[in-house]
């Protein structure tokens, strides 16, 4: 059986690299994805961006998490992780520790997320620092460069980032104009199969229709990115084409899909 991750590690914030005990009971290994065999007479669609970040928010009141894997979409490899768990900044006291504990109670994680847990602010301020770190980012319209948000559904980008943001008090960050809803991308490339299994698919539904195994814990942020990374790899071998599902223009958010989940 596989050991859970060092959640500190994924944040860059474990102080036991030294513990035989700790590096026992604890994985500092990210998971792999899944191999893939190609077909050399069919080779992988040309993507209209070099990199995919995948992007899976966790927290309904207030962002709790913040996980994005990036993904070479020609290699259909992992180039990096970003990680932060998130600190709400309206809620607090009993209900904090209530939100808290109803999210990560099951895995017993509530110190290791109030130990590591920052500001949605400074949590944007280090995925901005990582997005140049990997020359992501215009430094002079700050859009993304050649590369994407992927997204298991709309709410991540379309609501729940700028509501955040009026919480936290600062603006939305202009990278967040466009992204890809890989729902819609997979109910269009599969058609009607995958519409008979699921006229809405989530990432559960998707898998279960690609005969895949989620890896890790659902609802766990980081997890869930790895496997919706995982659908993107399988989709990609398959001959899919990840383009972008919806652009905000001003307050106003144009669907480009015409069959939409």
């Amino acid at each position: 059986r596989r050991k859970p991750m060092c959640l500190y590690f994924t944040q860059n914030r474990c102080q036991y690299m030294d513990s035989p005990e700790h590096l026992e009971k604890f994985s500092h290994t990210f998971p792999e994805l899944d191999p893939v065999v190609l077909d050399a007479a069919r080779p992988l669609p040309r993507q209209p961006f070099d990199k995919f970040l995948v992007l899976d928010l966790e927290g309904k009141v207030e962002i709790l998490e913040f996980p994005v894997v990036l993904l070479d979409a020609k290699t259909l490899t992992v180039v990096d992780r970003f990680h932060r768990f998130v600190r709400p900044c309206e809620l607090k006291g009993s209900r904090l520790q209530a939100y808290i504990a109803g999210k990560y109670g099951r895995w017993k994680l509530e110190r290791l997320w109030e130990d590591t847990a920052i500001p949605f602010q400074e949590t944007l301020l280090a995925f901005e620092d990582w997005l140049e770190q990997h020359s992501l980012r215009d430094p002079e319209s700050h859009l993304l460069k050649n590369s994407a948000f992927v997204t298991c559904g709309n709410w991540d980008i379309k609501t729940k980032i700028p509501e955040q943001c009026i919480t936290s008090g600062i603006p939305l960050p202009s990278y967040f104009c466009e992204w890809i809803n890989l729902k819609d991308i997979f109910l269009n490339f599969y058609n009607k199969r995958a519409r008979a299994k699921s006229k809405a698919p989530g990432m559960l539904s998707m898998m279960r229709s690609l005969d895949m195994r989620v890896q890790g814990s659902h609802h766990l942020g980081l997890d869930d990115a790895h496997n919706i990374a995982r659908i993107i790899q399988k989709m990609e071998s398959d001959g899919a084409v990840l383009s972008i599902t919806a652009k905000r223009r001003g307050n106003r958010v144009e669907f480009l899909f015409q069959n939409r989940v």
